[in-house]
Order: C-alpha cells, then sequence, then structure tokens
C-alpha cells in the first residue's frame, strides 16, 4: 500500500495551494479519505475527510476556504486550499480508512505560508 502526497510548498498568505494523494495497493473506492496536518509539538489534526460516497467535512478552521474531492478513476484524492493563511502552515498528511480498523498514512507534504 502506499499513498503518494505531493503539491506542497511555499506560498504567501492568501495564495493557493492544491495537494494530491495517489493511492495505490487498496481498492481506493471504498475507502474514505482525509487530509490531516501537524505542526511541530501538537497532535495531528483532521483538517478535510471525504467518505467512499463522496460526503465531506472539514476542520471549521478551514471551512469556506479548502475542498477535498476524489477521483475513483485516477485513485487520487485532492485538497485545494485557497486563502491560504500563515497558521495553515504543516505537514499534510494523506490518510485512506475503511471501516474500524484498516487505515494507512502518506508520507506527508510541507505547507509552508510565509511572505
Amino acid at each position: 500500500v502506499q499513498l503518494q502526497a505531493s503539491g506542497g510548498g511555499l506560498v504567501q498568505p492568501g495564495g493557493s495551494l492544491r495537494l494530491s494523494c495517489a493511492a495505490s495497493g487498496i481498492s481506493f473506492k471504498i475507502f474514505d479519505m482525509g487530509w490531516y496536518r501537524q505542526v511541530p509539538g501538537k497532535q495531528r489534526e483532521l483538517v478535510a475527510a471525504i467518505t467512499s460516497g463522496g460526503s465531506t467535512n472539514y476542520a471549521d478552521s478551514v471551512k469556506g476556504r479548502f475542498t477535498i474531492s476524489r477521483d475513483n478513476a485516477k485513485n487520487t484524492v485532492y485538497l485545494q486550499m485557497n486563502s491560504l493563511k500563515p497558521e495553515d502552515a504543516a505537514v499534510y498528511y494523506c490518510n485512506a480508512r475503511s471501516g474500524c480498523c484498516t487505515a494507512y498514512w502518506g508520507q506527508g507534504t510541507l505547507v509552508t505560508v510565509s511572505s
């Protein structure tokens, strides 16, 4: 199983980035997918999630700015991040989950928001 996250980088406040997470080795369409982020010294937190059926939920801090989507034909989940703030800077991780007990993590991609 591999979750390959990409798309991170340096962006100015107010800018946009799109993260991608390409999955392999799993039946992608049956997995719920999520994006989490973590900064040093803090717990990893859920940013956005999308179920296998396409339902989405977001952390309050990103509602209206971030959009999660998935392309089952490409086994890929995306996170469109707009109006980025310095507090959005973190390592972003992709997560795949099925049922209660099966979960996989990607390697993380660094997002830096700074002028």
